[in-house]
């Protein structure tokens, strides 16, 4: 969860999708993750042509901590993921014929994802054949850094729920991972000072191929995910600006320890409008169990 959250901003697109495989895994309870990332993101900004922005392009360098606790509900397995991300980002372009720079440094919105597995037909070990079905809710909390008077930010300032449900299944070296969410926004109502920014739910889907290797703890896989609607409103008018994004990602996986692992991941990012934005991002994450 924590590289997926890394990314949320940077592309600005308010964590519509984050590619993150295994989220479903199970784990035994009172078991602690502690973990902190980083991500670097770089790509193309399309705004709306009545802003007069041109030749838009995006920097961004992401840092992350995060903690997960694992745990029994009704005898179900379940977890608490927390995840606090700090973004720096620039970007650069035209702004009416002219050179422009606009950069925001500090805390993004946190989150806490709180998900439960459902259906556990398996040892829960990797590579144990099996299926697993788990749901989710998660909640986006309005605590980044936000400028009234700013288009840019790196925080939303709402609220945002995210639900979700995801089915594994393993077979063998590979498991098969299909998740869908969807995403509800509040309001914010100091969109540009005194402005009210509105945005109809946001749906994506993501899928996962992951292979394990004979060396305990090494895994690999490759993800693709798409994300659709969301369009905004400003005062009541609509901006004609749906989502279409389509997001590919391989990561790899492999321990440095006994209780740690580490995580490296590259997402290539593509919207499919004339607005949004084109980006690819590496990510490495550090984890430490207890």
């Amino acid at each position: 969860m924590l590289v997926a959250f890394l990314y949320a901003g940077a592309s600005n697109q308010a964590f519509a999708q984050d590619l993150e495989p295994r989220r479903w895994t199970p784990l035994p309870p009172g078991l602690n993750v502690a973990g902190a990332g980083y991500a670097a993101t770089r790509g193309d900004v399309f705004f709306d042509p009545v802003l007069l922005v041109e030749d838009a392009e995006l920097d961004g360098h992401m840092l992350g901590v995060s903690y997960v606790r694992s745990f029994n509900i009704a005898q179900k397995s379940a977890r608490i993921d927390v995840t606090v991300p700090w973004q720096n980002l620039e970007w650069t372009g035209l702004l009416d014929g002219e050179p422009a720079t606009a950069s925001r440094v500090g805390l993004a919105d946190p989150w806490v994802r709180l998900s439960m597995i459902l259906v556990n037909r398996g040892s829960g070990e990797p590579g144990s054949p099996g299926t697993v079905v788990g749901v989710a809710l998660a909640m986006g909390l309005p605590l980044g850094e936000y400028l009234e008077g700013r288009l840019l930010n790196v925080g939303g300032n709402r609220f945002v729920v995210r639900t979700q449900v995801g089915i594994v299944h393993t077979r063998g070296k590979w498991a098969y991972e299909l998740t869908g969410s969807a995403f509800l926004y509040d309001d914010n109502d100091e969109f540009l000072v005194n402005s009210t920014l509105e945005q109809d739910p946001l749906y994506a889907t993501q899928g996962h191929i992951i292979r394990f290797f004979d060396k305990p703890g090494w895994w690999a896989a490759l993800s693709a995910g798409y994300a659709w609607d969301g369009e905004t409103r400003v005062d009541g008018v609509r901006s004609d600006n749906p989502k279409r994004l389509f997001l590919s990602a391989v990561s790899v996986g492999f321990p440095v320890g006994q209780r740690q692992g580490l995580k490296v991941t590259y997402l290539r990012s593509r919207t499919k409008t004339d607005r949004d934005a084109d980006t690819d991002s590496l990510a490495l994450a550090f984890s430490h169990r207890f």
